[in-house]
């Protein structure tokens, strides 16, 4: 039963989080999490081919023992180290991970301050007022987990958009080899980009008499049949992942992905529409006086009412009919539109490969550009640079640009900290010598709303060209901070700093929302994959995805522009 590296990934993550709840070594846990990443995001499935015995690839950061326990995981869906953590660790402790804000450290100090070892207990707890009294916790805290805990979690079902691409590919790939399968597609959520999707909606066409639910519950994936029928089935995977299929005829098709794409607030304005000029749209196709006139096409149905097609990304009814009724709907971002990434880490310090293999990734992606930022001295456990080592990585930099062959220019940078009082982790003579600064926050994330807009305003007034992953946010494990968000765009914008769209799948920081903001503030987006490795690059196409439902063009991204338009805008601060 081969499994995919998500899930392989994911008891990576599981023994992490344990161990940092036990207070392991951070070095042990910091290479079960580099470990968990990597894995995530490699192409070939390590499960087939364990399965078929051959010996598994040479990754970075996984040595013989990492490497034996991929294979006791592929063959028997844990290992023997996972259920020893979880025996040591009462159940419902792993379980609180899940609660926005609350990562390992929290939950340890729940679990040995208050013996808070279920979900019940701990909303005990917070109803009694004894959570705020913990250190790093406080009232806010407490009430986001009660009200948390009172929704039962729902949206904790939802996984990130790159965590289940590799499944929907496979069906996908699979579908298309079926008999009488014509075309297919995949709707509802996953097609409109959003960052998290709850189940994923297959739309084939085919023509009559093909018995393709058959075929899908078939697939070697497929764990459990829910339900089927002679149009219609519902699996669930073995990675856990719900999937619906609908098969329909093709001259219905383009209506029916309309339909089932959404959003549901888009297709009721539509519909609406529709109803002006006496027509009815459903996903069978557009009728006038009980005909069928459109509907083999998405295209066909959006043409009767006199608008272009609206791409997926922005069917959320946030303006998007308007604009296409004005004709003003944006031209979005495109991957082609990309000339850099302007946040990436080496071996220097977390990162698992060397400068020069990071260029020539870069270079086979079509990127010209590629910007060195490992992390300042504050990030201890992921080795920040000292001045020493930094200055060393600077000369070997310029040696490599010498020695020519990468294919891209190299920029000299640093994610440089913010720490607490909003000043920056490295002197302004060490600032001065890079071409670009990175700024970030990686603690200190429980700040009131007005210290979080302050450290970030002076942040912004130092000599920073890109706020990285501005709000914070890890999706499913950390709420975004309280600030103004106005007020940072306001400043950013009289600064001249651009705010970065970090492309790591559970970053996606800023959200869609925030782009937008951005945009209509004037605010430049920097696209960056955020990369810890070689392969990590392939990310800044999920910044893309989360750029587009922003609404953002090509001129509202800095690393859009070419290498003497981004150079002049770093000279400016």
């Amino acid at each position: 039963m081969p499994l995919y590296n998500v899930r392989i990934s994911q008891v990576f993550e599981e023994i992490a989080d344990l161990l940092d709840i036990e207070e392991a070594n951070p070095f042990r846990i910091r290479a079960y999490r580099n470990a968990a990443r990597t894995l995530s995001e490699y192409h070939q499935e390590l499960a087939a081919l364990v399965a078929q015995g051959q010996p598994l690839p040479k990754l970075p950061g996984i040595g013989a023992d990492l490497g034996t326990k991929i294979v006791e995981i592929a063959q028997t869906g844990s290992c023997a180290l996972l259920d020893r953590l979880r025996g040591e660790v009462p159940p419902a402790v792993a379980y609180l991970l899940s609660l926005p804000g609350l990562g390992p450290k929290r939950v340890r100090t729940l679990y040995h301050e208050l013996a808070i070892t279920s979900p019940s207990h701990l909303q005990h707890a917070a109803e009694q007022g004894l959570v705020r009294r913990l250190p790093g916790f406080g009232p806010k805290l407490e009430q986001q987990l009660l009200q948390a805990l009172a929704k039962h979690l729902d949206t904790q079902a939802r996984l990130p958009r790159a965590s289940v691409r590799p499944s929907v590919e496979k069906l996908l790939d699979y579908l298309l080899r079926v008999p009488g399968v014509r075309q297919v597609e995949v709707a509802g959520s996953y097609r409109r980009r959003r960052d998290t999707v709850g189940d994923i909606d297959i739309l084939v066409a085919a023509a009559p008499g093909y018995d393709v639910p058959f075929a899908f519950t078939a697939h070697e994936d497929v764990d459990e049949v829910l339900a089927q029928g002679t149009t219609k089935a519902s699996v669930r995977l073995r990675n856990g992942l719900q999937v619906d299929l609908r098969v329909v005829r093709p001259e219905s098709f383009g209506a029916a992905l309309l339909y089932f794409t959404g959003s549901k607030a888009h297709n009721i304005a539509l519909r609406l529409m529709a109803r002006e000029r006496g027509l009815k749209i459903n996903e069978y196709g557009v009728y006038r006086d009980g005909q069928r006139i459109a509907g083999d096409s998405e295209s066909s149905v959006y043409a009767l009412l006199q608008m272009p097609v609206i791409p997926p990304e922005l069917r959320e009814m946030r303006g998007e009919i308007e604009a296409a009724r004005h004709g003003s709907l944006p031209t979005l971002l495109t991957w082609q539109d990309l000339r850099g990434d302007l946040h990436t880490h080496t071996a220097a310090s977390d990162g698992q490969s060397s400068i020069k293999d990071m260029a020539l990734a870069a270079h086979a992606l079509g990127l010209e550009y590629l910007a060195i930022t490992d992390h300042s001295p504050q990030q201890r456990l992921a080795r920040g640079l000292n001045e020493e080592r930094l200055l060393a990585q600077l000369d070997e930099i310029d040696r490599l640009q010498s020695a020519g062959g990468l294919g891209v220019t190299l920029l000299k940078g640093m994610e440089v900290d913010i720490l607490e009082d909003g000043r920056l982790d490295l002197s302004a003579a060490l600032l001065d010598r890079l071409d670009i600064v990175v700024a970030a926050m990686h603690d200190h994330f429980s700040l009131s709303r007005a210290r979080q807009t302050s450290r970030l305003l002076r942040a912004l007034d130092q000599r920073v060209h890109i706020l990285a992953h501005p709000t914070g946010r890890l999706i499913g494990r950390r709420a975004p901070i309280a600030v103004d968000f106005a007020l940072v765009l306001h400043r950013a914008r009289e600064v001249g700093c651009a705010l970065e769209l970090d492309a790591q799948p559970l970053r996606l920081d800023l959200d869609d929302l925030h782009c937008r903001e951005a945009k209509e503030a004037g605010v430049l987006i920097s696209i960056n994959s955020d990369a810890h490795s070689a392969a990590d690059l392939r990310n800044l196409r999920y910044g893309v995805e989360q750029a587009r439902r922003g609404w953002l063009e090509r001129q509202d991204v800095l690393n859009s522009r070419t290498l003497a338009q981004l150079k002049a805008f770093l000279k400016r601060r």
